[in-house]
């Protein structure tokens, strides 16, 4: 018998979970829908390596519509069951709070792990991939928008025409280069051979002549310059959206526990930078953690009897989870400019509403009003 009803509150809540988990990820994809379909439109990227980046950026959604969709969903799900009174039935049937939270319980720890090895391992993973890609990507159509004959006006302040490419595409023969990155200053540059490099660990795509010098001008056209050389480096601009952070080492965002705490150790490091680091290793075990608080909080919450039971439970759920949220946003902020600690400003908000959670939860275990009747105390003063 208690396996059934065990099924029976699991099933209440599975539904609208997954429905607010469905909606809560693609509200948050939207966001990113307009720069994907720029990829695609303007800059080629192909449709496939779009569904890419869209699998790769879900787990860091996921990290916080999982918390989110469980509690709504313990909130409108006991919010029927209680105002249906089939709790008030279980109760009768001689079963107690802690009994009826079981399920419930189950759940949250299930989505508690799901929770955390989304953000020990997808996210960063995740995160890192999607950088990557774009960088694959770039470089791709670095190398094929580089044409025999043609200008070629694809990198920011540089234009190249090549007067021999191989079939192979190795390299460029005959380079002709204008360079308009130097303000004040324009700069032509002509090269017996040039090659792309790509440098997938530093993500940069570099363009190496040989045999060739440069000649530059100021804008009053009364100094000219001459530089011979036989090799000379130029690092080419893929664009932000293309190349994300290129040149730049792992975001503290795309690197795992491990690598941020061994990173820490570089005793080179600013505070601003250290700060950041340690910020993002408390948020990688606060947010799971908000998995077990938003749990504990939303059953007595949710038992509460109320007309508009599952308007109420989506209601107060919205209120409870912006208030976590700015609380952790406020925390984050202050943390980032020194005022207050990273754990500090990580974990305050599970702290607060762990608490409130604990001790609504032990009043509703022992029948009692989950806060004081304010107007019958006034009454009776």
């Amino acid at each position: 018998m208690k396996k059934i009803i065990d099924r029976y509150i699991l099933k209440e809540i599975a539904f609208p979970f997954f429905m607010i988990l469905f909606i809560l990820t693609f509200v948050l994809l939207m966001g990113k829908i307009l720069q994907l379909m720029d990829l695609m439109v303007n800059k080629g990227i192909r449709v496939t390596d779009i569904a890419l980046l869209i699998v790769y950026l879900m787990p860091s959604f996921l990290m916080f519509t999982i918390p989110i969709s469980l509690f709504v969903a313990i909130m409108m799900g006991l919010g029927r069951l209680s105002g249906d009174n089939e709790l008030m039935v279980m109760k009768a049937a001689g079963m107690s709070l802690t009994q009826i939270a079981r399920p419930i319980l189950v759940a949250v720890a299930a989505s508690f792990l799901l929770t955390a090895f989304t953000s020990y391992y997808l996210v960063p993973h995740g995160n890192y991939a999607v950088k990557s890609l774009l960088f694959d990507v770039a470089r791709q159509k670095a190398s094929a928008g580089i044409k025999e004959r043609v200008f070629n006006d694809e990198f920011s302040g540089i234009l190249i025409y090549a007067d021999k490419v191989p079939v192979s595409g190795e390299h460029m023969e005959g380079v002709l280069i204008s360079d308009t990155r130097t303000t004040g200053e324009q700069s032509t540059i002509i090269a017996a051979r040039a090659y792309l490099l790509a440098d997938p660990n530093a993500m940069t795509v570099t363009l190496r002549l040989e045999d060739g010098a440069t000649h530059s001008v100021d804008r009053s056209l009364k100094s000219y310059r001459r530089m011979d050389f036989a090799r000379y480096d130029i690092k080419l601009d893929l664009g932000a959206a293309m190349s994300g952070d290129a040149g730049k080492s792992k975001a503290s965002t795309e690197m795992t526990v491990a690598e941020m705490m061994k990173r820490m150790e570089d005793k080179k490091l600013k505070d601003t930078d250290l700060r950041e680091l340690a910020i993002e290793i408390n948020k990688k075990f606060s947010i799971p953690v908000s998995t077990l608080v938003f749990g504990i909080l939303g059953v007595p919450l949710g038992i509460r009897k109320h007309r508009t039971a599952k308007y109420w439970g989506f209601s107060i759920g919205l209120a409870v989870v912006i208030a976590y949220y700015l609380l952790r946003l406020g925390g984050e902020a202050l943390a980032e400019t020194g005022q207050l600690t990273p754990f500090i400003g990580a974990w305050t908000p599970n702290i607060v509403l762990g608490i409130a959670g604990g001790w609504l939860f032990m009043r509703a275990a022992a029948e009692k009003p989950l806060w004081p009747d304010f107007p019958a105390m006034l009454r009776r003063s």
